[in-house]
């Protein structure tokens, strides 16, 4: 009786001992994964990039509403992951780098022939993603996120700068991208040509780790 009854004991133990071990795996994976949603953990410091999504442009217009501005179809960014903890939580990272191809650019701006660069200044900046897929972009303490638009025009070259004290978007696993819809910058330098403040939206996509797509949970 003794020894069936250990065995009852053991059995028990060991069939309680299984769902356990599924919620703990679950808690478990990381707020940014590869290979799939729940997949592979991004390593910290491993580097993100992405292109603009196909067929979408990088704008920055004179208001949330209009369409004056400027206009590019080549943008890409790089950010190094500082903290990936799991999910649910909020994943950390510095955004290295974020480039556009001038030759890409264009102006309907009255009195702008051409763009001759953007450049996005002060870098790096932080970035937080939460498992929900809230996105904030913010620059390091005492500084801003800045950007430097150069254009030329009928009467030679212009610089104007933009700057913002921080950006907010969105990321989506639909097609692993994060998109910024009217994040006003204001003009802090230029001519009158410089319009006063810029409307910026781009979507980003797919974001990709060492070519592998990056999922939010």
């Amino acid at each position: 009786m003794r020894t069936r009854t250990l065995v009852t004991l053991v059995g028990a133990v060991a069939a309680l001992s299984v769902p356990a071990a599924v919620p703990a795996s679950a808690a478990d994976t990381a707020v940014l994964t590869t290979g799939s949603a729940g997949g592979t953990a991004v390593a910290v410091g491993d580097v993100l990039s992405a292109p603009l999504a196909s067929g979408t442009n990088a704008t920055l217009y004179s208001s949330a509403t209009g369409t004056s501005g400027v206009v590019c179809s080549s943008s890409t960014f790089t950010a190094s992951v500082t903290d990936n903890p799991a999910a649910p939580g909020t994943a950390t990272e510095s955004v290295t780098g974020q480039s556009f191809d001038s030759s890409s650019c264009t102006s309907n701006v009255v009195g702008v022939t051409g763009v001759s660069s953007i450049t996005v200044d002060n870098l790096p900046y932080t970035t937080t993603v939460t498992s929900d897929g809230a996105l904030t972009v913010t620059p390091a303490s005492g500084s801003t996120i800045q950007t430097t638009v150069k254009l030329r025009t009928l009467l030679g070259s212009i610089t104007c700068v933009y700057q913002a004290p921080s950006l907010t978007g969105t990321a989506s696993n639909d097609d692993s991208s994060i998109a910024f819809t009217d994040q006003e910058f204001t003009k802090v330098s230029g001519s009158s040509l410089c319009f006063s403040s810029g409307f910026f939206s781009a979507e980003y996509g797919p974001v990709t780790d060492n070519g592998a797509t990056v999922y939010v949970n």
